[in-house]
């Protein structure tokens, strides 16, 4: 059992750290998330993460879902369900009290100014988390050419990005990739 609760610790610890700079949501932690459970704790392969990652992104529902995907992975449903209670509840809090606060001083320079500066910081996290994913997904010729034309169809055109995966599961079924 003691094998069980340190892992369940750790989930707890790394999950919550991650809530607290997720501004912009869950993706916008996906690389602390890879470092977490690849590099630090080995629970999972670049693989791996990656394949929970696009299977969560597929499915219908937050992105969040995601964290609950690692968890279970890692350690069955007690996993997931620490890991979505430390994703989730740390930051909830922390919004609740901020949004409080927000209300409060609304047209307050320093309120404006914090709010700016936010926007390219999640930018940032999630254009991060966009790379982590992407390269451990990236195993062969075929899935970088995937990667770059579905980032191009998605970029320069206003075609679905359901294409893109479509295509690329077709891709999949054949056994092309």
């Amino acid at each position: 059992m003691s094998d069980d609760s340190d892992v369940y610790l750790a989930l707890l610890a790394s999950f919550a750290a991650c809530s607290l700079i997720a501004v912009g949501g869950a993706n916008a932690v996906v690389p602390e998330m890879h470092r977490q459970t690849v590099d630090i704790h080995q629970w999972l392969s670049d693989r791996t993460f990656s394949e929970l990652f696009a299977l969560a992104q597929a499915a219908p529902g937050p992105n969040v879902v995601f964290v609950a995907l690692l968890g279970h992975y890692v350690a069955g449903v007690p996993g997931a369900l620490i890991t979505m209670f430390a994703m989730c509840a740390p930051s909830c809090t922390i919004a609740y009290g901020v949004a409080r606060v927000i209300d409060r001083f609304k047209e307050a320079p320093w309120r404006i100014v914090i709010e700016a500066a936010l926007v390219p910081m999640t930018i940032g996290l999630i254009a991060a988390s966009a790379l982590i994913v992407a390269r451990a997904a990236d195993r062969s010729a075929a899935t970088v050419a995937i990667t770059a034309a579905s980032f191009a169809l998605c970029y320069w055109t206003r075609v679905t990005p359901l294409l893109a995966l479509g295509l690329a599961g077709f891709l999949g079924l054949m056994g092309l990739v």
